[in-house]
């Protein structure tokens, strides 16, 4: 691993003598990086495999097929696409994706893609273990701000998961595109599951972007807006893009784990204090579809940037 990635070994916050260790590294790595990968964190390879391979075959299938879900409707709980606003972009990405809410699932699940067979089941079974997951993660990261494990626990637990699986088909001049241009995720933390490696993040101490090396079985965690609100910028959400190759196909997954729909988000006002006011405007998901639907990511809109107070 470069020595700039923090691994965090999640079966060691199951350990009372590890824990506030693992719960003090996590800290670092949201306050300096945004970011950092997951090992042992429970879920099994052979359920990460095969959401891959489901994700896969559902882009290799006859494009009449895939349209069934074409949409431009930000707010579409199902929805596929091909870059950022789906086809409005000043600027082409190489990327199409799919868009699917997954939580509760048994209330969406029947609007996901039924081919290939194996969809529902498969990519269901991941997203349901990565939502757990992320709670657990966000408990440690409430914690490492020193409001407890518990601080939104429940918020998380009723909230939105989006999952959204990305595919990089191999470009012919990758130099000339990104997959994704650079932002910043409006969740509270995004799981990324990924098939190989693409992901570049910002390095703000040297302002240059860093490729992120592949690790087998591990995920990656992308602190997002509402940690940063939630915080008062003590995390930063993390810049981050994603470059293409000439050679293969890329496909990940990202889950993304939010408050409800209309929740809002605020900073706690336990880390409010004179020293560091308040930076932040509350905001929920829906708010986040709203900025969506009105302005273009791909020309340097930022989400994070409409909250800021200061």
């Amino acid at each position: 691993m470069g020595k700039d990635v923090v691994v965090i070994d999640v079966a060691e916050l199951n350990d009372p003598v590890q824990r506030p260790m693992v719960v003090k590294n996590i800290g670092n790595a949201c306050r300096e990086k945004g970011f950092f990968l997951m090992i042992n964190h429970g879920i099994p390879q052979k359920v990460l495999d095969e959401a891959l391979g489901t994700a896969f075959r559902f882009f290799d299938l006859p494009m009449k097929e895939k349209s069934r879900y074409m949409s431009n409707d930000v707010y579409k709980p199902v929805r596929y696409g091909t870059s950022l606003k789906d086809g409005e972009d000043k600027v082409q990405f190489w990327r199409v994706f799919l868009k699917q809410y997954a939580h509760p699932l048994n209330e969406w699940v029947q609007q996901w893609p039924d081919n290939p067979p194996d969809y529902r089941e498969k990519m269901g079974d991941y997203a349901v273990k990565a939502r757990l997951l992320a709670i657990q993660i966000m408990g440690a990261i409430t914690e490492s701000l020193g409001l407890g494990p518990n601080y939104i626990k429940k918020d998380m637990e009723d909230g939105v998961q989006v999952v959204t699986v990305n595919c990089y088909p191999p470009c012919p001049e990758p130099h000339m595109t990104l997959g994704l241009p650079p932002h910043s995720d409006y969740s509270c933390i995004t799981i990324v599951l990924h098939s190989s490696s693409g992901l570049e993040i910002m390095d703000t101490s040297s302002e240059t972007w860093r490729s992120v090396p592949g690790l087998h079985g591990a995920l990656q965690v992308h602190v997002g807006d509402h940690v940063e609100v939630l915080s008062n910028g003590h995390y930063k959400s993390m810049l981050h893009r994603v470059k293409v190759n000439n050679e293969r196909t890329r496909v990940s997954i990202a889950s993304f784990h939010s408050l409800r729909m209309d929740e809002k988000m605020a900073t706690a006002k336990e880390l409010i204090t004179d020293e560091h006011p308040k930076n932040y405007k509350e905001s929920s998901f829906k708010d986040f579809l709203d900025f969506l639907s009105k302005n273009d990511i791909a020309e340097g809109k930022s989400f994070i940037g409409s909250l800021k107070i200061n």
